[in-house]
Order: structure tokens, then C-alpha cells, then sequence
């Protein structure tokens, strides 16, 4: 064992160190650990080419006897002192099924297929994504309509029949286990309320095959009139529907009559404002990509009559988004009626959809006003972080006892702070030169990139502000698919492809980093799988091809400059 004695300075104090060099990094770390008591994930102990890594190869420092080796860092609560822990460490053999499936890196589980009801597991499994949407459940109670009431979705009287109470249980008990499972209370529900679901299948026993849109707009549907949700402030007892707050968009639209001869005669445009729990994407032979059949969808052709003409003309309404939700729903308008063959067939042309999502260029000239300044910080801030990280990767890659005679000159360049006098042991004053460490580089580049993330929170418009539930930076992330195989909406195949969420810790509830992989629901198998396999689902065939789109606000930085 070669070692070799440094001086480790901490603060006022200085210990002198056995360094093991053939040990790594982290052992130098639990020796202080045991001095100090800073624990050794907050310890910054600044030697050549940089901050000690965990991994560090010691042989390669280059250290020296008697070198003084500054480190910096203060103990976390309770002093880094060693305790005992409060509880008691349980293998996952001896947990049970509900404690395996909190634990992270847990699969999650998939639904069985009850008989061509793929189109609503891959729904639920899409909604399920939204995690507002099983909190805001968690806390949901079945209350009994109304006999006398006959509307729509509202003729339920027991909780059997309620779906947002058996969603709520079907998503409680998905919890607690890494199974497949059957979702026979939500299909029961489903089908009481909306006998469309119960028609029995022309082609053999059983229940006929649905489209999962015509399944996601019904339970979206149910919950927008049965979710409330408590408003926040203190003593407040408002409550609001869950899907308004954070599903729920809006347009503002002006309809105008085609033939010049009705403004001649002095009609005017009109203007509307209507909410949309989803945003179509119209598919032609013109449509490449999602934002091409947006537009689409926001540009329609209406035949009605004119007042001022006295006969039947066609009008174009022109719609714009005043407000943006946090979850947008999209919708890929991919079936469509066959007389021929009385049936629903599929448009099989290949639009791709982006994994991130730039809204802005569909929202009014006042919504894009209040987003821009915010998306295009959010830009900066980015572009900073990936410098940030590529400079960190360079230097691990590159460490200054490997660099070329150039490289170091240059790197001394980069680092010279400037030339300013320094005082020796006699009292003399000497010109020499200061240099920053990298340590002190990153140190200023992780102040400044905190700077930026303020100056980012401060951007957010003060009425977007107050709108918790809205997107207020115009950016979406892609968080869900719904995919459909085949040729006919009522056969064929419906699956789900979900983002996976980073690791949560059971007790801390800190939720880690993702690893930018997806989860495959194939009802009841559920299997990883990397984000290029969603890349292919833009469709050009009878291959998997996205009929739903999930997309949710990306997260913005705190007042603190923290992302949450």
C-alpha cells in the first residue's frame, strides 16, 4: 500500500492525513468524515484538476509530503454524527406486495384485457400519468345524484355506477402492486353510464372492439363534472373541477363570411371565446407533422345561413388559444366514416410529433405577449446548463496531468484572473499571478446559472402566476401516448407508451432524475423501453401509430431559482 502524509486545511483547522493513493477518492472523504464530521457528500476538497471525484484515482494527483490540500464544506444536521438508525432496514424479500411496488425502479402494472378493452387500458394508463389527477382522486367521496336528474352522465345512483369513484379505486389498488389487473368496476361504470361501450361485437361472442379517444373524452367528461377541487388560500372554500383547472384550454375564434358580399352589406366578424379539453390534429395529404394538422384544426369551414344575403354560405372560423392548460391533450383525427363498408377507417399517412412541443405560435397576440419573454429564457438558461455540463465532461476527460504543454497554456489563459501584487515571508512585494481553480469556475458558473433561473421566475406574467393549473412558459414536454395497430378503429390493436418519472424515494418523497426511458403498456405486460421507440410511432402503415398525445407544461424554476 504506497501512501503518502498530506495536510488537509478545513476552515482554521489542519489535520494531518495518511493518504491511502491507491484507495479512490471516496475513502480520503469517510477519513475526513471521521475528523471533521462533514459528511462526505458535502465535502468540496479541491486538488489538481478540479474537486475531488468519489471515483478519483489517487495514483494520479501527483501528491506530495507535507502538501496542504484545501477542503471546504460544513456538517448537516445533528453534526455528522454517526446514529444509529431510526428504522429498522427491511429487505425487500420481506416486504410486502404493496411496500415492493412504492419502492423505487418498481414496474408498474399493467391492466388485463377483459375482451377487446386494450382501447380502455391504454386510456387509464395515459390518465394514470397525471399525477395531480390520483392525488385530486385520493381525496374524492361518491355522493349520490340527484333522482330527478337526467342529465348526461349524472343518472347514476350508487357508486358502482360512478366512474370517478372507480377510477379512484382501480388507481388506489394499481398502487400496490407490480401485477396485472382487471378493471372490472371502471368497465362496469363505463358501461352503465355509456351503453356505446356495452355494444356486443358482429364478429363473435363477447363485446365489441372501441375507440380509445371516444373512451378518454367520456371519462374526461365524468371527471370535469364530478372532481372538485379545493382552491387554495387561506379560509378559502371555493372549489373548482380538477379538469378545468389543469386540462381545460381556451379559444378565442372569429368567424367570418367567405363572400365579400356580406361585409358589403355590412355584416361583421363575430367573436367567441369556447373551452377545449383537446386539441385536434386534422390530417391531409398536405399534413407532415402535429403542428401542420393543428393548424389545421384550428382553421375550419362552416356552411350557414346569412342574414344579410338571405341565403345558406360558407364561413371560415379562424380560432387562436387564450389559455393554455397544463396537460394538453392531443388528438390525431386518424378514423373517419366509410359509407361503403359502414365502418370507421384509418388514415394510415405518417405524422411525426415532437417529444418537446412549442405552442406559442397558436396562441393569441396577448398569450404570446405574456410567454414569450419566459420561453425564450427558458432557451438561455438551457443553453447555459448544457455549457456548464460539456465544460464538466471536458475536464473529467481531460484532467490538467494528462493535458498537452498547449492545452495547460491555454487553460492558464482561461484561468488568469489578473496580475496583482503579493507579499512574501520578508515583507517584500512580489508581482505574481492568481488563478482561478475550477472549483472557483464552477462555483461562478453555478451562481450564475441560480442568477438566470430567478431572472426566469421572475418573468412569469403575474396573471399567469396566479394560475397554477395553466402552462406558463408556452413549452410542453411529451408525457403519454395512446397508439392504435391496425386498420379500423373497431378492430385492430390500442396500446400506451408513459415517460418514466424519476426514482421516489418512499420516506424522503424526493423524487430523483429520469433516465429518459419509457414504460410499454401491452395491457397486462408492461416493458422498458428507450424514447427512439417512440419516434416510431408517427405511423405510415397499420404498425403502432400515435392516436393520442399527452403533453404537459414543462417545469420552471421557483423564486429561489430551485426546480421543484
Amino acid at each position: 500500500m504506497a501512501t503518502v502524509n498530506v495536510i488537509i486545511k478545513h476552515g482554521p483547522k489542519k489535520y494531518d492525513v495518511e493518504v491511502d493513493t491507491s484507495a479512490p477518492g471516496e475513502e480520503l472523504k469517510y477519513q475526513l468524515f471521521s475528523l471533521t464530521g462533514v459528511e462526505p457528500d458535502r465535502q468540496k476538497i479541491l486538488v489538481k484538476g478540479g474537486q475531488l471525484k468519489d471515483d478519483a484515482d489517487m495514483s494520479k494527483l501527483g501528491l506530495k509530503p507535507g502538501q496542504v490540500i484545501m477542503m471546504m464544506g460544513t456538517p448537516g444536521e445533528g453534526g455528522g454524527a454517526i446514529v444509529r438508525p431510526t428504522e429498522k432496514v427491511k429487505f425487500l424479500e420481506d416486504m410486502t406486495e404493496a411496500e415492493q411496488a412504492q419502492q423505487a425502479g418498481a414496474t408498474p402494472a399493467g391492466l388485463i384485457n377483459l375482451g377487446n378493452t386494450c382501447y380502455l387500458n391504454s386510456t387509464l394508463q395515459a390518465l394514470r400519468s397525471i399525477p395531480e389527477l390520483q392525488e385530486s382522486l385520493e381525496k374524492y367521496e361518491f355522493r349520490n345524484a340527484a333522482p330527478s336528474s337526467s342529465q348526461l352522465g349524472l343518472t347514476n345512483t350508487t357508486s358502482a355506477a360512478d366512474i370517478t369513484y372507480q377510477l379512484r379505486n382501480l388507481f388506489r389498488n394499481m398502487s400496490k402492486t407490480q401485477e396485472g389487473m382487471p378493471p372490472l368496476g371502471l368497465l362496469s361504470a363505463l358501461r352503465t353510464t355509456f351503453p356505446q361501450f356495452a355494444e356486443k361485437s358482429k364478429k363473435g361472442p363477447g363485446y365489441a372492439q372501441q375507440d380509445a379517444e371516444e373512451a378518454w373524452s367520456q371519462i374526461v367528461s365524468q371527471l370535469n363534472q364530478k372532481l372538485q377541487i379545493r382552491e387554495l388560500g387561506e379560509g378559502s372554500s371555493a372549489e373548482s373541477s380538477f379538469i378545468g383547472k389543469y386540462m381545460c384550454g381556451e379559444l378565442s375564434s372569429t368567424l367570418e363570411c367567405d363572400d365579400p358580399a356580406a361585409a358589403e352589406a355590412g355584416e361583421q366578424p363575430t367573436y367567441s371565446k369556447d373551452q377545449f379539453l383537446k386539441l385536434n390534429c386534422h390530417i391531409d395529404a398536405q399534413t407532415a407533422h402535429l403542428k401542420d394538422g393543428l393548424a389545421n384544426g384550428l382553421k375550419e369551414k362552416i356552411e350557414k345561413r346569412s342574414e344579410v344575403l338571405g341565403r345558406d354560405v360558407t364561413y371560415t372560423k379562424t380560432s387562436k388559444i387564450s389559455r393554455l392548460p397544463k396537460y394538453l391533450t392531443v388528438h390525431f383525427v386518424r378514423f373517419f366514416w366509410k359509407r361503403d363498408v359502414q365502418k370507421k377507417a384509418k388514415i394510415m399517412r405518417k405524422v411525426t410529433f415532437p417529444h418537446e412541443l412549442d405552442a406559442v405560435e397558436f396562441c393569441t397576440d396577448e398569450l404570446r405577449k405574456a410567454l414569450v419573454p419566459v420561453r425564450d429564457k427558458v432557451r438561455e438558461v438551457r443553453k447555459e446548463e448544457e455549457d456548464v455540463e460539456r465544460a464538466r465532461k471536458r475536464r473529467k476527460r481531460n484532467p490538467v496531468e494528462d493535458q498537452t504543454p498547449e492545452e495547460k497554456k491555454e487553460q492558464e489563459k482561461k484561468n488568469r484572473k489578473d496580475k496583482k501584487p503579493a507579499t512574501s515571508a520578508d515583507g517584500d512585494v512580489e508581482m505574481g499571478e492568481t488563478f482561478k481553480t475550477d472549483a472557483e469556475f464552477e462555483a461562478e458558473k453555478d451562481a450564475s446559472l441560480l442568477a438566470a433561473k430567478k431572472e426566469l421566475n421572475a418573468l412569469i406574467d403575474p396573471e399567469l402566476r396566479k394560475d397554477d393549473g395553466a402552462n406558463q412558459s408556452g413549452i410542453y414536454e411529451l408525457r403519454g401516448v395512446v397508439t392504435h395497430q391496425g386498420a379500423s378503429a373497431d378492430s385492430g390493436h390500442y396500446t400506451a407508451y408513459i415517460k418514466k418519472t424519476g426514482p421516489k424515494d418512499p420516506a424522503t418523497g424526493k423524487v430523483g432524475p429520469e433516465d429518459g426511458k419509457w414504460w410499454w403498456f401491452n395491457d397486462d405486460k408492461v416493458t422498458e423501453v428507450t424514447s427512439d421507440k417512440i419516434d416510431a410511432l408517427a405511423g405510415g402503415g397499420e404498425s403502432h401509430s400515435a392516436l393520442i398525445c399527452l403533453y404537459k407544461a414543462i417545469p420552471l424554476p421557483t423564486a429561489e431559482g430551485i426546480m421543484e
